[in-house]
């Protein structure tokens, strides 16, 4: 089985990477405003993925014309969702301690399985809600005891 093709592998590696984001931007927020900091990193994401994208030929002239209006609008609120998320990520990291940020921040699992069901009409057995539950246990159980 090749690994690239599995949501999983791709799954476990935005998790490994999400983890050096919370611990690099700890560290990175101490001594400056948090807001700046959004900004800092949000500079180099757009940076390193349009490296990338010309790197691959994928920024290419039609490439963004072909975009229609529902998928612009939806690309549209889900970049206005990610900032407001950095925004208040690094203000709680600024804030508080990264092991106590990160799991509260991970009930974003719980609120994307809700959501999923109930605006994408997505189904998740019953075991999977007990996932969900306690993932949401988990990270209600950090906050309180930090």
């Amino acid at each position: 089985m090749d690994l690239t093709s599995a949501w999983w592998f791709w799954a476990l590696l935005s998790a490994a990477f999400a983890a050096l984001t919370a611990i690099f931007a700890k560290v990175g927020v101490k001594d400056i405003d948090s807001d700046v900091a959004t900004f800092v990193r949000t500079v180099v994401i757009l940076v390193t993925l349009g490296l990338i994208l010309l790197a691959l030929g994928k920024l290419h002239a039609g490439g963004l014309g072909e975009i229609g209006v529902r998928t612009w609008v939806f690309l549209v609120l889900s970049g206005l969702a990610t900032g407001a998320s950095w925004i208040c990520y690094f203000r709680a990291l600024k804030l508080g301690d990264a092991a106590l940020v990160a799991p509260v921040d991970k009930l974003s699992v719980v609120l994307v399985a809700i959501f999923g069901v109930t605006l994408l009409g997505e189904r998740l057995s019953g075991l999977q809600w007990v996932g969900v539950a306690l993932v949401g246990g988990g990270a209600v159980l950090l906050a309180v005891s930090g």
